[in-house]
């Protein structure tokens, strides 16, 4: 029975192909993903856009399945068909019955370092030893691989030097499948509907290209390393919870060659960039006041979800087309928590209780927006010019503050003060800054925001 309760902006999965659409209705394959445009429903049909092709039309509630979320599983995996530090017997009583193409990975005992693919031909079970070499691995020093997860994609396609193609994987115990998990749920992306295009940035854990999904423009952060992409796996599943104008949307992950991460695509690059790149001459200080409030929207929805960002700064927050700034880089995000994860700080904008006792929470992200606020009315100068890192992290504790950037407006600067109460607990909501920051920019000129037209 057709779902009769969908709101609008609701994403869902088309169930089957649609082919031969009649006048005023959508057409789609299986698998696409079309938002609900209209809540309102007409005998069992809703009007719904294609997220690819950008098209309009009537969709059969039948047809379509609401787009799930996925739960922070533990268990889900990139590589279900890697059992650590099993021996080769084990690995043997693991693979039977034995059957063609049945295969496991895991780490030799006898060469530290190295792994082994167990493989079932014929009723028996032959390992061939991966040699790490270089950076890369390889099994005949013919053909080599960046990770485990590139090497297990090859020879599921290609015999190469082994005796047969690998067929089914054996999964570990308490695992699943991650592949199959972001196929029901509907976030898992075809790659061969990928296509990519020059590099746009460099980040620690990978790179990110622009790219085609599907005719649609698109950012695809792509990581390599197996253990980094099986982290990121487990934050990408916080973005499938996420939608709000102001957080940059994520479209879908596709687990290829290590994982590739794929969201909107925000053409004006970062705002730090965006900032410095345009200067006062053509960004006014109404557009500055449009930028923070979006930032701070942002925010409010992830303080109701009771998530902490970490890592919040105008270097990871993005501007689209038509000048609206969306909070970006998840990496870090984490359920409100008292606990870190020994990952490299950044100091500038770490608040000091984050930076001493380890304690992050929303009140941190809050001290965070207070420095990225001093960033964008510094038209994105680096905070504490000309400071070393160890004499901010002792400075800021002792009570120093950074002045007021020039010309920066003093509601807005009386802001960035309340941001950086030393007690956590005397610092603004999200919601009573945007509340403040409305107030500011009713004070401006809502006129012509940005010069440029590019």
């Amino acid at each position: 029975m057709a779902k009769m309760s969908w709101a609008a902006g609701t994403q869902c999965v088309a169930k089957c192909r649609h082919k031969k659409p009649k006048p005023g209705e959508l057409a789609f394959q299986k698998g696409d993903i079309l938002t609900i445009v209209d809540s309102t429903s007409k005998k069992g049909h809703y009007l719904a856009r294609h997220n690819d092709t950008g098209d309009e039309g009537l969709v059969n509630g039948a047809d379509v399945r609401e787009r799930q979320a996925l739960r922070g599983d533990p268990s889900l995996s990139l590589m279900p068909w890697f059992h650590g530090k099993i021996s080769g017997p084990e690995a043997v009583s693991k693979l039977r019955p034995a059957e063609d193409g049945l295969f496991l990975v895991r780490e030799s005992i006898r060469h530290p370092g190295d792994y082994v693919l167990c493989v079932s031909v014929s009723g028996e079970v032959i390992h061939y030893r991966v040699i790490y070499q270089d950076s890369k691995l390889t099994i005949d020093k013919g053909q080599y691989f960046y990770n485990l997860i590139d090497m297990i994609e090859f020879y599921s396609n290609n015999k190469g030097s082994i005796a047969t193609i690998l067929l089914k994987p054996k999964q570990k115990q308490g695992t699943k499948s991650a592949e199959e998990e972001l196929s029901k749920s509907g976030w898992l992306l075809d790659i061969a509907k990928l296509h990519l295009g020059d590099k746009i940035g460099e980040g620690e854990f990978g790179a990110v290209h622009e790219g085609e999904y599907s005719g649609q423009r698109v950012a695809v952060k792509i990581i390599k390393c197996d253990v980094t992409a099986q982290a990121f796996l487990q934050e990408t599943t916080v973005m499938t919870k996420l939608q709000h104008k102001n957080l940059v949307r994520l479209l879908g992950v596709i687990p290829h060659k290590g994982l590739h991460i794929v969201t909107e695509l925000m053409t004006k690059g970062s705002l730090v960039n965006f900032l410095r790149s345009r200067g006062r001459t053509l960004i006014n200080t109404t557009q500055l006041l449009c930028f923070a409030l979006d930032v701070c929207e942002g925010m409010e929805y992830l303080e109701s979800k009771k998530l902490v960002h970490r890592d919040l700064a105008a270097r990871n927050v993005l501007v689209s087309g038509d000048n609206v700034a969306k909070v970006s880089d998840f990496g870090l995000t984490k359920v409100d928590s008292k606990v870190y994860d020994n990952a490299k700080l950044p100091i500038k904008w770490t608040a000091p209780e984050a930076l001493k006792k380890e304690k992050f929470s929303t009140k941190s992200d809050v001290w965070s927006y207070g420095i990225l606020l001093w960033e964008i009315f510094s038209y994105g100068r680096q905070p504490y010019p000309k400071m070393a890192l160890k004499e901010v992290k002792e400075t800021v504790e002792g009570g120093y503050r950074m002045e007021a950037p020039e010309d920066c407006p003093p509601g807005v600067y009386a802001l960035m003060r309340t941001c950086w109460e030393q007690e956590p607990r005397r610092r603004p909501t999200f919601h009573k800054l945007r509340d403040r920051l409305e107030q500011e920019i009713g004070k401006h000129n809502p006129a012509s925001l940005v010069k440029d037209g590019d």
